[in-house]
């Protein structure tokens, strides 16, 4: 019996009862293969519940507003995963009559789509014989044929993609993609890996060598940016109103809400404009992204909104804390005012 044999009896055995898998529609599928990009099953499962509740289809998400989208989004991070949902459910909406493409090449031309998406969706939904290379599978592949290629070489993805196209079966290529992102999920963890409860540990060139440490190879390590924002909450208690800005420029979350914001090239606060004794600290945190750590302090300033705009010489938003819960911010900020006004989140 073959590993693919194996592998397949075992991921029929043992696969997780996502309900994505229940019925393999491709609103479904697609949804919770966005969301899970870059989050684990854990996580995702709770977002995925909630779109599907408020869309039971890709014209309904389409029409949604994007703040709808975004608020729903919240918690999940990488919003641009968000942005890009909306932009296809429009597209597969409006031009493809609701209509997914149905094969990988057209797939991968709707934004948000790379070839792991695009593979996963065309093989799980129509069998289309395309290897779906992700993080896991890298790791799965890696260890299973003994691979050295460097996961992080810009032709990593080719090399693998090739390389698994000669070998994968011709049908139930859905079925094989998703053992493969079980396996490498459930067994071959990245640490400790349960070798000894792997359906096809015989045929695994790392585990008979003794070597599973070695693979991946991956030599390149991510660049990390480090940044200090420093938050301002400025608050009138008559109107129980604060202000706001929408971040739209092209940076950590677009088309977000945060509270006003200095950035500077320190932790300390170096913000000559706003004085001292109208400001005081309230509150200090890191927060871990892929490519940046972000140093953030909260402030409350002391004066009125209308004595904060005129210092910045800036015209910020207000918003009323009931607006809070229908408002998307990042979670740092949602955190913050969630501390803030408990009975409004």
């Amino acid at each position: 019996m073959s590993f693919i044999l194996l592998l397949l009896d075992w991921y029929h055995t043992h696969k997780r009862p996502l309900p994505w898998r229940l019925e393999r529609k491709v609103f479904n599928v697609w949804l919770s293969e966005i969301i899970l990009q870059q989050t684990r099953v854990n996580q995702g499962l709770n977002y995925y519940e909630k779109f599907v509740n408020h869309f039971s289809d890709v014209h309904e998400l389409a029409k949604a507003d994007e703040q709808l989208v975004l608020n729903l989004w919240q918690g999940l991070g990488y919003y641009t995963r968000a942005r890009n949902l909306h932009k296809t459910a429009k597209i597969i909406s409006n031009e493809f009559h609701g209509e997914f493409p149905n094969n990988f090449n057209d797939l991968k031309k709707l934004p948000g789509i790379g070839p792991y998406t695009a593979a996963a969706i065309a093989s799980i939904c129509f069998d289309e014989k395309v290897p779906a290379i992700d993080g896991n599978a890298y790791r799965v592949y890696a260890r299973l044929f003994g691979l050295d290629k460097d996961i992080s070489d810009s032709n990593a993805h080719k090399f693998f993609f090739n390389y698994v196209l000669e070998i994968m079966p011709n049908e139930n290529t859905g079925d094989f993609n998703e053992a493969i992102m079980e396996l490498g999920a459930t067994i071959c963890l990245p640490q400790s890996p349960k070798c000894k409860d792997c359906p096809i540990a015989e045929s695994c060139v790392a585990y008979q060598t003794g070597s599973i440490e070695k693979y991946p190879v991956k030599t390149k390590k991510v660049k990390v940016r480090k940044r200090n924002f420093h938050y301002f909450f400025v608050f009138d208690a008559l109107t129980n109103e604060f202000l706001v800005q929408k971040r739209i420029n092209k940076d950590v979350w677009q088309n977000l809400y945060d509270l006003p914001m200095i950035e500077t090239k320190t932790k300390n606060y170096d913000v000559s404009f706003i004085p001292k004794n109208k400001v005081s600290k309230v509150g200090e945190l890191r927060h871990i992204l892929t490519h940046q750590h972000l140093n953030i302090q909260f402030y409350e300033f002391q004066g009125g909104i209308e004595e904060f705009q005129t210092i910045t010489n800036q015209d910020f938003l207000r918003i009323k804390t009931s607006e809070i819960k229908h408002t998307p911010f990042p979670k740092p900020i949602a955190s913050f005012l969630a501390e803030k006004f408990p009975e409004m989140v």
